[in-house]
Parts: structure tokens; sequence; C-alpha cells
């Protein structure tokens, strides 16, 4: 089976934030060649997300909002997993709600979509800069596997599929 797999490095200005990552998605399904099957994209991120909605504004003030008061950041001590040094229990419940991956058609060789739909990156525990893997394997199924993951120090812009799984660890 042949496969493509390209890695994508962003950083997010807020520590909550909803990037658009349809037009990286739809590049790597281009480059795959993959014409017809499913393309499933997901963050490997413990607190981040991928998810499909509408690229509104409002609509992303709303849903921070709702997340916020559904798991408020502040104050850090009502959360046990904040007593071991860490501050973001509330983005491990936000990634918990708003799902890990999400799995769109390809017809003829583009995403899918339903009016309006779009695919985003969730981000609760941001303001460093993050990986995102895309992979499409051929045979009926483009995996555009969004594997985010904090960077933990200088690493090449691009490596191989094993080289990624190993650091994921």
């Amino acid at each position: 089976m042949k496969s493509y797999t390209e890695y994508l490095w962003f950083s997010t200005a807020r520590e909550r934030e909803f990037i658009n990552i349809t037009p990286r998605v739809e590049e790597c399904l281009q480059k795959s060649g993959i014409r017809e099957g499913l393309c499933l994209v997901n963050a490997m991120h413990i607190t981040a997300s991928v998810f499909i909605n509408d690229d509104e504004r409002g609509l992303h003030e709303d849903l921070d909002g709702w997340l916020e008061s559904l798991a408020p950041h502040d104050p850090v001590s009502r959360y046990r997993h904040n007593d071991t040094g860490e501050d973001n229990a509330d983005a491990h419940l936000k990634r918990t709600v708003m799902g890990r991956e999400v799995v769109v058609a390809v017809t003829r060789g583009k995403l899918d979509f339903g009016p309006w739909e779009r695919i985003f990156y969730g981000e609760f525990d941001g303001r460093r800069k993050k990986r995102v893997t895309g992979a499409c394997p051929s045979n009926g199924l483009c995996r555009a596997a969004c594997r985010v993951q904090a960077d933990q120090g200088a690493r090449p812009k691009a490596y191989s599929a094993p080289y990624a799984e190993a650091e994921a660890t």
C-alpha cells in the first residue's frame, strides 16, 4: 500500500484557540493522489482536539465560552491532576468534550463536506510550537492523522513516520 505523510508546524498565540486546518488537510489529500475513500484526522496530543464545524467567529467564541463554563481554568487547585505540578487539567477535560478525531469522505479527490463544514484544530493548552502530521495511504483510505505534540526541542522540519512514532512516546 502506498502512503503519504507530511508534518506541519504551527504555534498558537493564545492558551485556547481554534484553527481552521482544512486547507492543510486538503493539501495532504491532493499530494496523496487519493481519489475515493475516507480521511481520518486526529490530534495526538491529550490537550488538543480535532472537530468539524462552521468557520464563524461568533460560534468559536460561543464554543470557547461554553467549554470554559464546563471546565474553567481557574482556580487550578480545583483539579486533582494539577496536584502533580501541572496547571492544565481543564485542557484535558475540554479535549474530552470536543473529541480526538474526525472522518471525512473523499470523493473525486476532494473532502466531501456538508454545507459550511470545515476541520478545526482545537488547542486548549497552547502558546507553544506544535507538530501536525498528515498521512494518506492509498487503497481507499486517506488517513490525514494530525498528530499534535508539544515541541521537545530542536527537531528537523520533516522526517519519516517511524521517527514520529518514537517521538510520541
